[in-house]
C-alpha cells in the first residue's frame, strides 16, 4: 500500500499485521469499553505516517456490531511501541474511517 507521509492512506482491507495490532490493544480496549469481546475481527483500515504510524482500524465484535480504533504505532527506530489512542463504539459496516478526537 502507497502512504504518503503526512496523508491519510484510502481505506483498505485488514491484513495480518492489522490484525496484530487489534491483538495487541484488545484488552485495552476492552477496559475502555467495560465489555468483553467473543469476536474481535480487523475488516478495514486507514494509515498514516509522521514522527510514528497512525492506524484507523474497524474491528468486527459482533453481528453488524463494529468498533473503530485509533492507534498509534511509535516508528521501529523509536522502539515500536503501541498506543490505543481512542476507541467509537456503535458503528456499522457502512460507517467510513475518519480520524477522530477520544
Amino acid at each position: 500500500m502507497d502512504i504518503k507521509v503526512g496523508a491519510w492512506s484510502h481505506t483498505s482491507y485488514a491484513d495480518k499485521e492489522t490484525q496484530w495490532i487489534c491483538d495487541q490493544v484488545r484488552s485495552l480496549v476492552e477496559g475502555k469499553t467495560n465489555k468483553i469481546y467473543q469476536e474481535f475481527r480487523a475488516v478495514s483500515s486507514r494509515n498514516h505516517i509522521e514522527d510514528r504510524k497512525n492506524f484507523l482500524i474497524k474491528v468486527r465484535v459482533g453481528e453488524r456490531n463494529y468498533i473503530h480504533l485509533q492507534v498509534y504505532q511509535a516508528l521501529p527506530c523509536n522502539g515500536g511501541w503501541l498506543q490505543l489512542s481512542g476507541v467509537q463504539e456503535d458503528k456499522t459496516p457502512d460507517d467510513g474511517l475518519e480520524p477522530f478526537n477520544n
